[in-house]
C-alpha cells in the first residue's frame, strides 16, 4: 500500500513540479507587466480602468490557464491525471466567467467617465449612467448564467441528461417561469426604466409621502436616500404600476408656495412688501418669480398665499420655511390685531 502511493508520488514529482513552475513564472510575468502598464499609463484611460477593474481575476485566470496548458504534456496514464484536469478546467471556466464580469462591470464606469457631469449637462450624464448601470446588470447576470452552464457541462453525468432536459425544457420553462415571475417582471420593468427614463440617478423624487434621491439602481430595485438619511427599497416593478413625482425630470428649478392666514382686517400690501424684503436678503431666491395672491376666504379669515422659486429642492424647502418664519415674525410684531380670530355677538333676550 505504502509502496504505491510512493509511486503515485513519484509519478506527479515532474509533471506536478513543471506545472507549479509554470504557474509561479507565469504570475512573477504577469505582475511585471501590469505593474510596467501601470507606472507608464494614465489612471482614467479606457484600457486602464479595464485593467484595473479585472486585474486580480485575470492574473488567477492566467495562472489557471499556464497550469492547465502545462498539465497537456502529463502522461496520459498519470494517477488521477483526469479528474485534476477536470477541476482544473472547472476553475478556470469560474475565473474567466469572474474575469467577465468584472470587465462587464468596468463598461459602467468608462463609460460614466468618458461622460462627466458638466455645467449645463448634467441632464445627459445622469441619463447615461443611469441607462449604463441597467444595461451592465442585465449583462453580468447573462454572463454569469452562460459560466454557470458551462462548468456545469464539464460533468459527463450533465452531459447525458442533456437530451432529457430537452424533451421536459417546455414545462419545465413554464414551472420556472411562473417562480421566477417576480425577478423577471422587475428586469424587464429595470430595461423598460433604462430605455424610457422616467428617473435617473440623483434625480429627487416624491414616492409614497416620501422626498427622496436616487441614490442607486439594481437590476431588480431602487435604493431611495430620504431627506433624512433613511433608505427607501423600492422594485423597479411599481415604478411600472404605481405614479410619482419627479421633481428634477428636465430641469431642477422648482417653485414653493407659503399659506397664511389673516384677518379680514389685514391689509395685503404690507405683506407683499415684507416677502418682496425677505426674498431679496435670502440667497436661496433664484430671482425668478415671487407673488402674493389672496387665494382663498372662509367666514373668519382670508388665505394669502406667497410663491416664490428655488434653484432646486433642497433650497425650495429651506426658503419656504425662512419665509414662512419671517413673515409670521411681521404679523406679530406689526399685526398681531389682524391675525385670525373667531367673533361671536351676544343677543340680549
Amino acid at each position: 500500500m505504502l509502496e504505491a502511493f510512493e509511486a503515485k508520488v513519484q509519478a506527479w514529482l515532474w509533471p506536478g513540479g513543471s506545472a507549479i513552475f509554470a504557474v509561479l513564472a507565469t504570475y512573477v510575468i504577469f505582475r511585471i507587466s501590469l505593474a510596467v502598464f501601470r507606472h507608464f499609463s494614465e489612471s482614467r484611460t479606457v484600457l486602464r480602468l479595464f485593467l484595473d477593474a479585472a486585474a486580480r481575476a485575470l492574473g488567477v485566470a492566467v495562472c489557471l490557464l499556464a497550469f492547465t496548458v502545462s498539465l497537456k504534456t502529463a502522461p496520459e496514464d498519470l494517477p488521477f491525471i483526469a479528474a485534476v484536469q477536470q477541476v482544473t478546467t472547472l476553475l478556470l471556466i469560474l475565473t474567466l466567467t469572474w474575469t467577465a464580469v468584472r470587465l462587464a462591470s468596468a463598461i459602467a464606469d468608462v463609460i460614466v467617465a468618458l461622460n462627466p457631469v458638466q455645467e449645463g449637462r448634467w441632464k445627459r450624464a445622469r441619463k447615461v449612467e443611469t441607462q449604463t448601470r441597467f444595461l451592465v446588470r442585465a449583462l453580468n447576470i447573462l454572463v454569469v448564467i452562460i459560466g454557470f452552464g458551462a462548468a456545469l457541462m464539464t460533468f459527463e453525468s450533465v452531459q447525458h441528461m442533456g437530451a432529457s432536459l430537452l424533451a421536459s425544457a417546455g414545462v419545465g420553462g413554464l414551472v420556472l417561469g411562473f417562480a421566477a415571475r417576480p425577478v423577471l417582471s422587475n428586469l424587464l420593468a429595470g430595461m423598460q426604466i433604462a430605455l424610457t427614463q422616467p428617473f435617473r440617478i440623483d434625480d429627487v423624487l416624491h414616492v409614497q409621502g416620501e422626498w427622496c434621491w436616487v441614490e442607486e439602481v439594481t437590476s431588480t430595485y431602487v435604493v431611495l436616500r430620504v431627506w433624512d438619511l433613511r433608505r427607501l427599497v423600492v422594485p423597479l416593478q411599481w415604478f411600472i404600476e404605481n405614479p410619482f413625482q419627479n421633481w428634477s425630470r428636465n430641469t431642477s428649478d422648482l417653485l414653493g408656495s407659503v399659506f397664511v392666514w389673516v384677518d379680514y382686517t389685514m391689509p395685503v400690501e404690507p405683506l407683499r412688501q415684507e416677502f418682496n424684503r425677505l426674498l431679496a436678503e435670502s440667497p436661496l431666491w433664484d430671482g425668478q418669480l415671487a407673488t402674493v395672491q389672496v387665494t382663498d376666504s372662509s367666514d373668519q379669515a382670508l388665505q394669502v398665499r406667497f410663491l416664490m422659486s428655488a434653484a432646486n429642492s433642497s433650497n425650495n424647502w429651506d426658503l419656504r420655511c425662512a419665509i414662512r418664519e419671517g413673515l409670521v415674525t411681521f404679523i406679530q410684531e406689526n399685526y398681531p390685531a389682524q391675525l385670525p380670530r373667531v367673533r361671536a355677538r351676544l343677543v340680549e333676550k
